[in-house]
């Protein structure tokens, strides 16, 4: 499954590009491993009723939860990895967002909840939110500190960690609970995502430095830091209003299998998403050479990763009957459900990898735009489909909006004619 994949990064060895990217394909190589592991796991703890009450849970918090950093990753790799001496500044924006941002949207979500998810769901949502919108956001935003450096063999090291410690998590409550319940999965869950924060935090003051913290640098980031929130929020709501409205309607054992098939999609992308996060440092410096040379290399990188998504899409659908197999007899819908799914991986291949070119190009706004119009593309799906015929008519939406959006940013990319650095002087 990654050699296709890295292929391509043999063929130009001597970059930098394809060294950083091996080294992430190893970590999500590895990484695929630990989540897998811990999928088959944390299914056989739960079962797919309680898998699926978590799962609302899970997706109602994941679209809320790129406001709580403000951008302020992806601020620090663009600033950053242009000028080093700016880190301390950036280091000290990305605590104060995901920290104090972090637990009022916590905060804001455990009052929200019970008027839009099912009690069950909502019960779950201030251990949910307390994991995902302050510790694992920090988290994601210290793997993008050390990807500005190009430094991408600790980036996927910060990225195992939260799922190595959450695969002995979920061990460690198989072992002295044998079964469990979504709350008492969410409480371990958030023990092990609150470790992952403080080593992550730990290494970057070891190996990079202290922060400072500039109020002014904050209020004057904050327009460019939320439109990456909101653009990273119009993709989680394409991700994950699908199963917000499946617990909405109190569809528990949909949602477990529905979700069980579309986590093993995301498992089946990490290496484009590894590919993805390599390229896109580079994106923001070959757009102040012009549009040229980063157009070439995106669709370059594009045609690769849907051609691996094609390989991927049949893996899938030939392997689909081995879930009840492998996670319980319960979640045998998964089988089709996968099935119907498994076309996702070829036009996120497009999407990831046009589109982060768009980002680093300074166009961030027609990217927005587009993932602005395939989420609502998708909640009108959704809300027409959903009730009528629960997860098959959500796996009916994530197809056509995926679908949409990597044409939408393909068009974009070729239409666009001036990098970043002509666009801010022009």
């Amino acid at each position: 499954m990654m050699a296709f994949l890295s292929a391509e990064i043999r063929r130009v060895r001597t970059s930098s590009l394809a060294f950083n990217a091996g080294w992430m394909l190893v970590g999500q190589g590895t990484n695929l491993v630990l989540q897998a592991a811990y999928f088959i796991l944390l299914a056989r703890l739960l079962g797919v009723r309680e898998y699926g009450i978590f799962a609302g849970a899970f997706a109602f918090v994941s679209i809320a939860m790129p406001y709580s950093s403000l951008g302020s990753g992806l601020l620090f790799v663009r600033y950053v990895s242009a000028d080093s001496r700016e880190f301390a500044q950036y280091w000290g924006n990305i605590l104060l967002s995901t920290i104090g941002v972090g637990a009022l949207i916590t905060a804001l979500l455990y009052f929200i909840a019970p008027h839009l998810l099912n009690p069950e769901s909502a019960s779950l949502i201030l251990l949910v939110a307390l994991a995902e919108c302050v510790c694992r956001q920090l988290t994601i935003c210290i793997g993008q500190i050390f990807q500005a450096y190009e430094r991408l063999r600790v980036t996927a090291g910060v990225a195992l960690l939260t799922s190595f410690l959450r695969l002995v998590a979920v061990a460690m409550v198989i072992l002295f609970l044998r079964r469990a319940t979504a709350w008492q999965w969410a409480l371990a869950s958030l023990l092990a995502t609150i470790l992952a924060a403080i080593v992550s935090a730990t290494l970057v003051l070891t190996r990079l430095g202290s922060p400072t913290f500039s109020p002014r640098l904050f209020r004057m980031r904050l327009s460019e830091g939320f439109n990456f929130s909101f653009a990273g929020s119009t993709q989680s709501a394409y991700n994950d209003i699908d199963k917000t409205m499946l617990s909405h309607f109190s569809m528990n054992v949909a949602n477990g299998i529905y979700t069980m098939a579309y986590r093993i999609i995301d498992i089946a992308n990490l290496p484009i998403a590894a590919l993805d996060a390599a390229a896109l440092p580079r994106y923001f410096r070959q757009s102040r050479e012009g549009a040229a040379s980063v157009k070439a290399l995106s669709f370059r990188l594009a045609g690769r990763t849907a051609l691996f998504g094609l390989v991927m899409a049949a893996i899938l659908l030939l392997g689909a009957p081995l879930i009840p197999c492998i996670l319980g007899y319960g979640f045998r819908d998964s089988v089709t459900a996968l099935r119907w799914l498994c076309l996702i991986p070829i036009f996120r291949g497009v999407h990831q990898l046009t589109g982060s070119a768009v980002t680093g190009m300074g166009y961030q706004h027609y990217r927005t735009r587009a993932q602005i119009g395939v989420a609502i593309l998708n909640l009108a799906l959704n809300i027409w489909l959903i009730p009528k015929h629960g997860w098959l008519g959500a796996a009916w939406a994530s197809l056509v909006t995926d679908g949409t959006l990597a044409a939408a940013n393909w068009s974009i990319l070729r239409s666009l004619r001036h990098g970043f650095m002509e666009v801010s002087t022009a």
